[in-house]
């Protein structure tokens, strides 16, 4: 099975730069999105042979993720937990025999870290979600998760040290998710490969490669050997961030 994730940042901005034809060509079995800054009922975008789930945000224009699925999930839930009210639209997870997908898209700690004690109170409410997921079956987790977890996963680590991304408590958080249970499905099947996920808009940082690896797929430990493939799509272009992709023996 194959499984695509994606920021587009405005679903209807890249549905204007080509989406329809990036999401044929790639021909996944799930396709996630994050950002999608829409509300119910704002776009008509359905594909033969797909349904999809939708989180919307309460804020106008504002964060919600969704799935595109091949196959009919057994439920679909919203929101990191009964624990953890989410208003921002940021997770939507569906349910299959033998695993959970769940499409995730993180708080950012914002400049100055303002949102950073949030960020951080969302971290544990939603690996404690994962965790109980995990005890039930596989998960497979996937979005933007606005961290680069190691130096390896940005262009310039000194820099950047406790800005929104690579602060050391973001990055405690991550080290303890994967500690916890769970693997990065992109650095253990390729541990030493610099690839990058997001670019920003200014100073050409695209075209420089001057990068960030901040969107993943996550699996928890016993669906570690049904990973057959995790790999960067850094030439789609239409977003600042560019699609990954998890191939499953399943």
């Amino acid at each position: 099975m194959k499984f695509i994730s994606w920021n587009v940042n405005g679903l209807r901005a890249v549905q204007k730069k080509g989406f329809e034809d990036i999401f044929a060509s790639l021909d996944a079995d799930f396709f996630c999105l994050q950002e999608t800054k829409l509300q119910e009922g704002q776009i008509d975008l359905s594909f033969p042979g797909y349904k999809s789930y939708w989180s919307y945000a309460e804020k106008k224009g504002y964060s919600g993720t969704a799935i595109y699925t091949k196959h009919e999930p057994l439920s679909v839930a919203h929101g990191p937990g009964d624990a953890f009210p989410d208003n921002e639209g940021r997770v939507v997870t569906l349910e299959y025999e033998k695993f959970f997908l769940v499409c995730v898209y993180t708080p950012n700690s914002q400049d100055g870290l303002k949102r950073l004690s949030y960020r951080m109170e969302w971290e544990d409410n939603f690996r404690k979600y994962l965790k109980g997921l995990s005890e039930k079956k596989h998960v497979i987790m996937c979005g933007d998760l606005n961290v680069a977890h190691e130096e390896i996963d940005l262009k310039n680590p000194a820099t950047n040290h406790m800005n929104p991304g690579f602060t050391d408590e973001e990055r405690g958080k991550m080290t303890e998710l994967l500690s916890e249970g769970f693997v990065d499905s992109f650095r253990f099947l390729h541990p030493d490969e610099i690839g990058y996920s997001w670019w920003s808009y200014r100073a050409a940082a695209r075209e420089r490669n001057v990068g960030w690896r901040i969107d993943y797929f996550i699996v928890s430990e016993g669906a570690k050997k049904l990973i057959d493939e995790a790999y960067i799509l850094p030439e789609i272009m239409g977003s600042d961030h560019c699609p990954v992709a998890l191939e499953l023996k399943l």
